[in-house]
């Protein structure tokens, strides 16, 4: 095997997107902060604390930010037993692992979280490695997940192709050097995602299963 697909989880292959929005504003309502919810929408996809540094600004009381991060934790957990996969996530996997594919995760998920975003995929058969917060020190939309990701495929970023639905998934993926493709299932317009550097869009990862032979994953 020697090409890699590289996947974002959270509103790519599950879907959560909504749930962090809702948790996240919880936190911050519960902290004394008024968040408008379009707002975390459009930073879900960054790290714990670039997030809550992108919503509340450097001027906060960074003491607080593990209390905010650690209020989220324990509001999103409630519904680790049933998160959703989004239509045919796992079979995507599994089809692009019969087709040769090395199938490698790149989420800011760790922990009990990413085994609960692993059994709503139910493809662990098809998934190589994955690259998760614990095993970087930048998240996206910096490139480190990515270039790990490509480290533990084993594959140049010629030879790769990276999944994602935010753009700060496709910033990551083109500072990694990867051709990108987007998902809009995650809430984000398209025109967005191509601006970040999507070089195709598909509706959910069922659309691009029944579009690959015409994707950068052919």
């Amino acid at each position: 095997m020697d090409r890699a697909a590289l996947f974002d989880v959270d509103g790519t292959l599950v879907d959560t997107n909504h749930l962090h929005v809702v948790t996240w504003w919880e936190a911050f309502r519960q902290a004394g902060h008024r968040v408008p919810m379009h707002a975390v929408h459009r930073a879900v996809g960054l790290g714990s604390t670039d997030l809550i540094a992108h919503l509340l600004g450097d001027d906060r009381d960074q003491d607080r930010d593990t209390e905010l991060s650690d209020a989220h934790k324990a509001l999103y957990g409630q519904y680790f037993d049933r998160l959703p996969a989004l239509p045919e996530a796992g079979e995507l996997l599994r089809r692009l692992h019969r087709d040769g594919w090395t199938v490698v995760l790149a989420t800011s998920a760790s922990g009990a979280e990413l085994g609960a975003l692993r059994r709503a995929i139910d493809a662990d058969e098809a998934i190589a490695a994955t690259a998760s917060a614990d095993d970087v020190t930048e998240g996206k939309p910096a490139p480190e997940p990515v270039e790990h990701a490509l480290e533990l495929a084993g594959v140049p970023a010629s030879r790769a192709v990276f999944v994602g639905d935010t753009v700060w998934d496709m910033r990551a993926g083109s500072g990694a050097g990867v051709r990108c493709v987007g998902v809009r299932c995650g809430g984000i317009p398209p025109a967005d995602l191509r601006e970040a550097g999507a070089e195709a869009v598909y509706d959910d990862p069922a659309h691009l299963l029944a579009s690959l032979a015409d994707s950068p994953l052919a």
